[in-house]
């Protein structure tokens, strides 16, 4: 329903934010990493934001990135998961913080933000493997857009991210991407 706002920044409160819309302030709840990178009072802002329509509440999320906002979408979308600690995970980790945490599978990392405990953790996890942040994900060994689209099928195959990273270490660089899949496979089994 709100998409963005652009206005200036009328009042600060982490985690919430005043932006005054051409006479219209909208109160945002934002991530602590897009509270400090705001600016000051006055200033002019422009803020990606989703929406929540609840029985006893309407509350408006906003985001400076599109990543960010997609990350938390794909939080929320986790059973479990609400705005609220889906904020809390934003603010305690950076995008691309959770993402690794997500393909090392590091719940340790996890637990250090407040109000994550370790079964959260866990199921965070399991939910968010394969569907956070794939560029993040792919080792420095990605060359090109079939090898990255091969690295992705070996993991949608049920192969872990080392598995498939060591597979495709040992292909030949210019292998098509269902030969290199085919060649991966082989080398896995």
């Amino acid at each position: 329903m709100i998409g963005r706002l652009t206005g200036v920044i009328a009042e600060k409160s982490p985690p919430l934010v005043l932006i005054d819309v051409q006479g219209v302030g909208y109160e945002v709840d934002v991530p602590m990493s897009t509270f400090y990178n705001l600016g000051n009072l006055g200033d002019k802002v422009s803020l990606l934001t989703h929406f929540v329509v609840r029985e006893d509440a309407q509350i408006l999320f906003g985001f400076l990135t599109a990543e960010e906002r997609a990350t938390f979408r794909q939080l929320i979308k986790i059973s479990g998961v609400g705005p609220k600690m889906a904020l809390s995970l934003l603010s305690g980790l950076s995008v691309a913080e959770l993402s690794q945490a997500v393909s090392t599978q590091d719940s340790g990392r996890l637990v250090k933000v407040p109000g994550i405990g370790k079964k959260t953790a866990e199921r965070l996890l399991l939910e968010l493997k394969g569907k956070l942040g794939p560029d993040l994900a792919l080792p420095a060994s990605v060359a090109n857009d079939k090898q990255a689209d091969i690295l992705q099928a070996l993991i949608a195959l049920g192969y872990s991210d080392k598995e498939a990273g060591a597979a495709l270490k040992a292909l030949p660089p210019d292998v098509g991407v269902s030969e290199g899949i085919k060649l991966a496979m082989k080398k896995l089994t």
